[in-house]
């Protein structure tokens, strides 16, 4: 396995993160906005030291995986393009990877069980991108083989997945408004209010990470109307990260023992969160991930 260098990424991106949260910060404090509330600023630190250490745990086995399904690669993608085109077709594909495992995340009960950690906050501002479940690392890995498999090469898809990581931290802000014809194409600040929201009509809306395209294709757009409310349907009232990461995980242990049938224990894993209550971004507005797609 080839090593991958991430710190110029990080000796770029991190610097501009903190600076991006101390105006915001202040501009918070100067404007009287209340945009930061501590107990939800030490809640999202809590997660994403958690999200650290498991992604250092796991970090190594990943990439080795990535790497030996890469020897199974149908494409030589490297052979054909060059590092440029490469380059950009790879932000592509990992923005539309991102897509589904987004829109499952929110539409598969497992899955929403990790994802709830980061919509578990009800304020929007740029630490809310670091808000990361623990389990996240993981969650993404059975999307993100396919990549290797086509043939993008995981030396490149590595540091492209972070570089996008760090723009997905532009879009929680509430200081950037509509950016006009930008919104049509990129996940802006305003798009992904949008997708944080808990207003009926935001619900589920806006996967997007780098591109909001697939949304526009794939029916799952919404714009920025009506003022935007932040968190949960049924919000936690808690930031303990304890209690954020294990909350829908104790629902369903707890349904599990109730299921009577193999059926109702594969639905209750793997069918719509919280289909019969209105616990987190969810209840009766969701439907299954089948009926989803197909409709």
């Amino acid at each position: 396995m080839e090593f991958i260098d991430y710190s110029g990424v990080y000796q770029i991106a991190v610097p501009i993160v903190i600076i991006a949260i101390v105006f915001e910060v202040i501009f918070s404090i100067s404007r009287k906005r209340e945009l930061y509330k501590a107990g939800d600023f030490f809640g999202t630190a809590g997660l994403l030291l958690g999200n650290i250490l498991v992604s250092l745990l796991f970090q190594g086995s990943v990439l080795s995986l990535y790497f030996f399904l890469y020897e199974f690669r149908v494409l030589n993608l490297v052979d054909k393009f060059s590092l440029v085109f490469l380059w950009a077709i790879t932000f592509i594909a990992i923005d539309f990877v991102f897509y589904w495992y987004h829109r499952c995340s929110h539409r598969v009960r497992i899955l929403w069980a990790i994802h709830m950690n980061h919509h578990s906050s009800t304020e929007m501002n740029f630490s809310v991108s670091f808000r990361q479940a623990w389990f996240g690392p993981i969650s993404k890995v059975p999307f993100f083989i396919s990549l290797p498999l086509i043939g993008f090469d995981p030396s490149i898809t590595a540091i492209a997945g972070v570089i996008s990581t760090f723009w997905g931290v532009v879009g929680h802000t509430q200081l950037i408004g509509k950016l006009g014809w930008m919104d049509g194409i990129f996940n802006t600040p305003s798009n992904h209010r949008v997708h944080h929201g808990k207003n009926k009509e935001y619900i589920d809306k806006n996967y997007g990470n780098l591109l909001i395209i697939w949304d526009r294709f794939f029916r799952t757009y919404q714009r920025e109307e009506k003022k935007v409310i932040f968190g949960l349907v049924q919000d936690l009232n808690t930031n303990n990260p304890v209690e954020i990461t294990f909350y829908s995980w104790k629902e369903i242990m707890r349904d599990l023992k109730k299921a009577s049938s193999w059926r109702q224990i594969v639905n209750i894993i793997f069918g719509a969160p919280y289909p019969n209550s209105d616990v987190g971004k969810n209840s009766s507005l969701r439907t299954s991930l089948i009926k989803d797609l197909s409709g």
